[in-house]
């Protein structure tokens, strides 16, 4: 019994190592690799202007607080909240009726001293012709000349008088220092105003200042007659374009970075003051970028990476990466002009992996 079962045993182990020789000497057939269908597209180079990206507020390039000049009542106002003026046009009257009158005062009082200083300069020549042939005497030529004298000065005051006069008369009627829009009225008709009282605020849109701020390395970068090129909420897709003209000599030292401003023409009043405005200041036009496909950036962690195409297979790159221009992406460095980038299919390769190009 024992004999019959170690003989079945011995036959079993036979079988399975005839078995596995089999196997051993069985050929074995490799999978053969497939290519990963991709898109490429090649490493180019663009002009692109250099720029600094900024963001500031408009402001009215001038503003003026028009007040009274003499003192009185507002007899009238002729400008109201919102209107266009032009420079010099009337916007209100002091009192005007009063300043007319002593103007008018003033000249009949230079009329008068006129009249007797002509007056007094013939009794002066008649003394004097008198005085020749001995029939005057010498006191009655001094009094004359005294006499002339005192009305001349009398005349001379009396129209530095009608001067002032005037003057005041002038400055009884309010005009607009330039052409602007009136931003708020102060003073209403019927109102006693002194000199230095408010009566307009005025506001130049004509022409408006963006002012914003550069970091202070920019300092020597930033100098007068850049462009500057900006957007406002108020207008989406529209842009604007002004130059810088004032630039501050002095650095914040809480934030480290300069003011800087750039004129904006407004002839069509587009844009008010006050309005905030994201945008960038061009330091140099049509710089040679080097440019990739945003798609053919991968990032993660921090890294940027790219495939490149190389005989048939995919080769990971690590790329500094710059701005994004629309679709394109500014590459830094890590690529070279004319390499093939893979734009489409890099979600399933990794470094060294066939790839099939596509159209």
């Amino acid at each position: 019994m024992k004999s019959a079962v170690i003989l079945g045993l011995l036959a079993l182990l036979g079988g399975f190592a005839l078995g596995c020789s089999r196997e051993a000497a069985a050929p074995r057939t490799a999978k053969p690799s497939v290519a990963v269908p991709v898109t490429v597209a090649a490493v180019a180079t663009m002009p692109v202007d250099r720029t600094l990206p900024i963001v500031g507020t408009l402001h009215a390039k001038d503003t003026a607080l028009v007040s009274a000049e003499v003192e009185g009542k507002v007899e009238r106002t002729l400008a109201e909240f919102g209107d266009r003026v032009k420079e010099g046009q009337e916007l209100a009257w002091i009192d005007t009726d009063s300043y007319t009158a002593l103007a008018h005062q003033a000249e009949a009082r230079v009329e008068q001293s006129r009249a007797l200083a002509h007056g007094a300069e013939l009794e002066l020549q008649r003394q004097q012709a008198l005085r020749k042939t001995g029939i005057a005497a010498p006191a009655d030529l001094d009094g004359a000349e005294a006499q002339a004298d005192q009305t001349r000065a009398a005349l001379k005051a009396a129209e530095a008088a009608l001067a002032v006069a005037r003057l005041n008369l002038e400055r009884s009627r309010i005009r607009a220092p330039f052409e602007a829009a009136v931003a708020d009225r102060i003073a209403s008709a019927g109102d006693f105003v002194r000199p230095g009282s408010p009566l307009f605020r005025m506001v130049n849109d004509g022409v408006l200042k963006f002012i914003a701020q550069a970091p202070e390395s920019f300092g020597p970068q930033v100098v007068k007659d850049l462009p500057v090129v900006f957007t406002v909420d108020a207008h989406p897709g529209r842009r604007f374009e002004g130059r810088v003209f004032l630039i501050s000599p002095q650095v914040n030292l809480a934030t480290r970075m300069f003011d800087f401003g750039a004129l904006v023409p407004n002839a069509d009043r587009l844009l008010k003051a006050g309005t905030f405005a994201r945008g960038e200041l061009v330091l140099e036009r049509a710089v040679p970028t080097r440019v990739v496909p945003v798609a053919a950036v991968l990032s993660s962690s921090g890294i940027s990476r790219v495939f490149i195409v190389e005989g048939g297979s995919a080769r990971s790159r690590v790329v500094k990466t710059g701005r994004v221009l629309g679709d394109r992406m500014e590459i830094v460095s890590g690529v070279s002009d004319g390499e093939s980038v893979v734009t489409s299919g890099h979600g399933k390769l990794s470094d060294g992996m066939a790839v099939e190009v596509r159209q």
